[in-house]
């Protein structure tokens, strides 16, 4: 009986090994594709899959990340690092290749050992959606160099230098066979239950585009092929990794762009599998995995390194729960380097570019842009910025655009925050914004002002200003200011409305306003300038003849606003627990 038992379970695992082996076997000419779109020499590919997925399988905390090259960030160093160096220079080329990923390493490292992580949330999701979407194009577009056998194309990237390289060699450029074997690399539907059928489907047509190469000795007919692949595994690279000289600032500059791109790519997926199977994902720890095999692989012959969504997608629908998945990929890849590297010679460099136009279509989310202009038009900018400029300037473009859009987003919603005017609700003692409940009611001689932010110097001056010209307009629901204006020019706007409203409060037998309270338990802390710009609105209300109040402040507010004497200058009376005991004291 446990010898059947043991027999059994030899089975199962054997089973198991040799379906992740034909769910990893077809990546090994992904990786090959990667690293032509990186302008590496194939084998790169391939140690860039073997080292860094037993590092983070060691060090790593997701149970569904599979590592290894990817076809955004293969571009973006590609074309940095072309714009330093040649490729046709091979050994200068490699070396900043390996000063890169080795500053990425570090990069991610750092960021991960001092909880800086929160850094890479800075890129919205909008603006990663246009550049993974721009990304997607431009790849493919690089992809027509093989796909259609053109032997001189530009080294630029933008749509416009490509389109124009590829028309160029229109006429007598283009080789029909290659387009043929191009052409003919199909993809099944993807299905749960049938995951495996697109999976094979790239290992398929590489097999069968090779014999037909081989078999009619195609190359001699102007197809591109492989050719040759080193065989063996990753040779040392310590030594030609630059640790003085010029290319070292460069070096970190291009690591550390791409050990950014990378993290935010390798924790989008960590974040989306832990959350699907509903466990703890440590960013810091991930972090530092995914920085310190990269720190490793640039010492053994790797490029960067981060998590593949696809190959991840494929290891979650085989029902892979643990790390282990990146040991297995390793060994394949190990497989691959020591017997069969030889027979990738006629592989042709069109079924190549159409595996990899296959595997980025996916990253053209057109389903998210919709959604992103129905909810945010902000967030569609960004995206749209962030597309156009990968499309038709350069990836690095692109990447800036992404970046400054995101900075600028955060820095309105930081310096502009949202203020409300409040009213009653009928029938209870509950205060909410009458823009969102039009049935609330505003209380004669008091205007009740919500702040939702903390109040920092770079949103003082607004938050007050925004307050001033609602004690000014309270009283009038169809006027609305929307302009942002210096604080000198607003003060003498604010003069002229108080006058009018004056004005038109007399001949409206209307109540004067005489107490403006500040709801304030959206803030969670104010600084120096905040409280500056809190005595200067207190002066201000004192000289038109309006009581201060505050309602609900926090107790770190609370602490500061005692700490500067200010909870002294408006009163500690003028202080209240709620909304309610302020109208009630106030407006009894």
């Amino acid at each position: 009986m446990s010898g059947g038992r043991v027999a059994t379970e030899t089975d199962i695992a054997s089973a198991a090994s040799s379906r992740r082996y034909a769910e990893n076997a077809p990546y090994v000419h992904k990786d090959i594709g990667y690293a032509k779109l990186a302008n590496l020499d194939p084998q790169f590919g391939l140690y860039s899959s073997f080292v860094p997925p037993l590092i983070y399988a060691i060090m790593g905390s997701s149970r569904d990340i599979a590592i290894g090259p990817v076809a955004v960030v293969s571009l973006l160093l590609g074309s940095m690092v072309q714009n330093e160096i040649d490729p046709k220079h091979k050994p200068e080329y490699q070396r900043l290749m390996f000063t890169a990923t080795f500053f990425a390493g570090v990069t991610q490292f750092l960021l991960g050992f001092f909880r800086l992580g929160f850094l890479i949330d800075f890129l919205s999701h909008a603006a990663i959606v246009g550049f993974m979407a721009g990304a997607a194009i431009t790849i493919s577009l690089q992809q027509l160099k093989g796909l259609l056998g053109v032997k001189t194309f530009t080294k630029k990237t933008d749509i416009v230098s490509v389109m124009r390289s590829v028309w160029t060699n229109v006429h007598h450029g283009w080789n029909w066979e290659t387009v043929v074997i191009g052409v003919s690399n199909g993809q099944g539907k993807k299905n749960k239950r049938l995951f495996w059928v697109p999976a094979i489907a790239p290992l398929i047509s590489v097999i069968i585009s090779t014999f037909c190469v081989f078999i009619t000795h195609a190359e001699k007919k102007g197809v591109q092929i492989v050719n040759h692949i080193e065989r063996g595994i990753n040779p040392p690279s310590v030594h030609k990794i630059h640790f003085t000289g010029s290319y070292v600032a460069i070096g970190f500059r291009i690591g550390a762009i791409a050990g950014m791109i990378g993290l935010t790519e390798a924790v989008a997926i960590g974040r989306t599998f832990a959350a699907m199977k509903d466990y703890h994902l440590d960013g810091n720890k991930e972090m530092v995995a995914l920085g310190s095999m990269n720190i490793i692989g640039s010492m053994t012959s790797c490029y960067v390194a981060t998590g593949s969504f696809s190959r991840s997608a494929v290891n979650y629908m085989a029902g892979c729960n643990t790390a282990f998945s990146n040991i297995v990929m390793s060994l394949v890849v190990l497989l691959t380097l020591e017997l069969i590297t030889p027979l990738f010679k006629y592989t042709p460099n069109a079924i190549l570019a159409s595996i990899i136009i296959s595997a980025v279509v996916g990253l053209f989310d057109y389903e998210a842009m919709i959604l992103i202009w129905k909810i945010d038009k902000f967030d569609f900018v960004a995206c749209m910025g962030a597309f156009f400029g990968v499309v038709f300037v350069s990836v690095e473009i692109g990447l800036l655009i992404a970046v400054a859009i995101s900075f600028a987003k955060i820095l309105l919603q930081v310096t502009r925050p949202r203020t409300a005017v409040l009213g009653k609700i009928p029938r209870t003692t509950v205060y909410r914004n009458i823009q969102q409940y039009p049935e609330a009611t505003k209380v004669h001689g008091v205007l009740i002002v919500r702040v939702d932010s903390a109040i920092y110097f770079s949103n003082s001056n607004y938050i007050r200003e925004r307050t001033e010209t609602s004690v000014t307009i309270a009283s009038t629901d169809d006027i609305v200011f929307s302009e942002i204006m210096k604080l000198e020019l607003f003060f003498s706007r604010i003069l002229r409305l108080l006058a009018d409203e004056e004005e038109e409060q007399k001949a409206n037998s209307l109540p004067r306003i005489q107490s403006l309270i500040v709801e304030m338990s959206p803030v969670t802390d104010i600084d120096t300038s905040g409280i500056h710009a809190l005595e200067d609105l207190y002066k201000s209300l004192k000289k038109r003849g309006v009581q201060l109040a505050l309602a609900n402040p926090g107790q770190i507010v609370l602490d500061k606003l005692h700490t500067s004497d200010f909870a002294n200058t408006v009163g500690d009376d003028k202080i209240f627990l709620t909304v309610g005991d302020a109208v009630m004291t106030l407006a009894p």
